[in-house]
């Protein structure tokens, strides 16, 4: 009967904290980009700045930031990549050595015409994306061809003015990094493109942020200004729209034809090198948000969460509090990043309600009862209801469990993914599918033209791949090419 009894209350305390999410956020199936914005701002992710355009992101999303970095970093350097920093300001005629490269990013330049009381010479570009001035330094430290490959990554912050900005989506000022890399030979570019692609960016957002993606080419209408060919790694959101992730570029000799990028090879002649250029940015925090998140607030995987588990007093007496400070201790000890929660104020079903929405992993509850039972209550945030466990058990128990939630919250983005995704045969079942998901539609029959076609529908190709959805040979792209479409962020 007393079991019983604390079934009712703990259903009765969930029906609560359910009623006071729904009174915090927008409906996720209604109403997402209210959701969205709700989100950002119950969760203190982010804030708008001063400028219009720009984003101050809050410690909480700053964590998460710094995880993505981490992991991120360490994939690019086993690649073989090092890691330097070039300036924020580029000279203008820099830009126009590329013209496409120009052209592309003409209408998002900020440029500087004044500086220290007085009207610049030239006028200087705030840096939108780095190729020129690396292809300025490359040109003086690249001589011989035992200077190849060169591979170089940085760390930055950019400026694209958006006429249309959302945090995290589209800012005007984005944080990021940027690989470039130049190659004696097409091959070697294409090949290290693909590798930066598949085993950095695929296997971090797919591994650690558990969102799956589409790896493939761009259309050539949707290339970056300048490339020879675009690979991209596309997400289906929560609302069965598409954001692009991460992108790679085969850059072909253009930039180092218009920089003087050259090698003397082993023969003693001076040859022009390829070049490619790749990066991702504080996008993927809007990605991991839109991709997991649901009406109670985010849903973190475990291995991108600032705080794996928030271990909470139910009660500020100093048995309770103590052993909640044990269990932290003790997660700790076997590596799970974990936060005390032992505050008088405000209540506990409030304080359940802040760490829901915030998306960590596992909650632990400990209350006198608990205690006396040998036990703690905890809650998964990508699953309804609680458990007990017993408190011996937590520290050999809680690692498992994470791993679990990792592997479940990929499999449940995959199974979305799957099941909104329509394998059609004309522009009219891509533009009906498209309203609720992802179109797969064969390259052939749709062509540049039907893709123009549903442009105006706000719908475009999000990438090309094979008909067994593997990204196309960079080298040899296979005849019978689909296409993906979908409405996009």
């Amino acid at each position: 009967m007393f079991i019983g009894l604390r079934r009712r209350r703990a259903k009765e305390q969930y029906s609560g904290l359910v009623a006071e999410r729904q009174k915090i956020l927008a409906s996720i199936d209604t109403d997402f980009p209210r959701w969205y914005q709700d989100v950002l701002e119950k969760a203190e992710l982010a804030d708008n700045g001063p400028v219009r355009g720009t984003m101050v992101i809050r410690p909480y999303a700053y964590a998460m930031w710094e995880r993505m970095q981490s992991e991120v970093d360490a994939r690019i350097k086993a690649t073989g990549a090092e890691n330097v920093y070039l300036p924020l300001f580029i000279p203008q005629s820099h830009l126009e050595r590329e013209a496409e490269h120009v052209e592309g990013f003409s209408p998002e330049l900020a440029v500087v015409t004044h500086a220290g009381g007085k009207e610049l010479t030239e006028p200087v570009v705030v840096r939108p994306t780095s190729e020129t001035v690396f292809g300025e330094v490359m040109a003086k430290w690249i001589q011989s061809h035992r200077d190849l490959p060169m591979l170089l990554n940085q760390w930055a912050n950019v400026v694209r003015w958006e006429m249309r900005p959302r945090l995290f989506l589209r800012t005007s000022e984005f944080l990021w990094q940027e690989g470039h890399t130049a190659h004696a030979t097409r091959e070697d570019a294409a090949a290290y493109a693909t590798r930066i692609h598949l085993e950095v960016y695929k296997d971090f957002l797919e591994n650690v942020l558990a969102i799956p993606v589409l790896p493939g080419f761009k259309s050539p209408s949707e290339r970056f200004a300048g490339a020879i060919n675009t690979m991209t790694c596309e997400a289906m959101m929560g609302d069965g729209k598409a954001l692009q992730m991460a992108t790679s570029h085969e850059l072909g000799q253009n930039f180092a034809t218009a920089f003087d990028i050259t090698y003397t090879d082993s023969h003693g002649q001076v040859q022009t090198t390829w070049t490619t250029s790749w990066g991702s940015s504080t996008r993927m925090m809007g990605g991991l948000f839109m991709s997991h998140g649901d009406d109670s607030g985010l849903r973190l995987p475990p291995r991108i969460a600032p705080h794996q588990v928030v271990v909470i007093a139910v009660k500020d007496d100093d048995r309770t509090v103590d052993a909640a400070k044990h269990i932290v201790a003790d997660l700790a000890a076997v590596g799970v990043r974990s936060r005390l929660d032992a505050r008088v104020t405000p209540g506990f079903g409030r304080r359940a309600t802040e760490w829901e929405l915030k998306g960590v992993p596992i909650r632990v509850e400990v209350g006198p009862r608990d205690l006396d039972a040998a036990q703690v209550t905890y809650a998964r945030r990508d699953a309804e209801g609680k458990s007990t466990l017993p408190l011996a058990d937590l520290a050999s128990t809680i690692p498992a469990l994470l791993d679990q939630m990792q592997d479940d919250m990929l499999a449940n983005a995959r199974k979305r993914l799957t099941e909104r995704t329509r394998h059609v045969s004309t522009i009219d079942e891509a533009r009906e599918a498209a309203k609720t998901g992802f179109a797969v539609i064969d390259w052939a029959v749709l062509g540049e033209a039907g893709e123009q076609e549903l442009n105006k529908d706000a719908i475009t190709v999000r990438c090309l791949q094979t008909r067994d959805g593997q990204m196309p040979d960079p080298l040899n792209p296979e005849p019978d090419l689909v296409a993906i479409v979908a409405r996009a962020y």
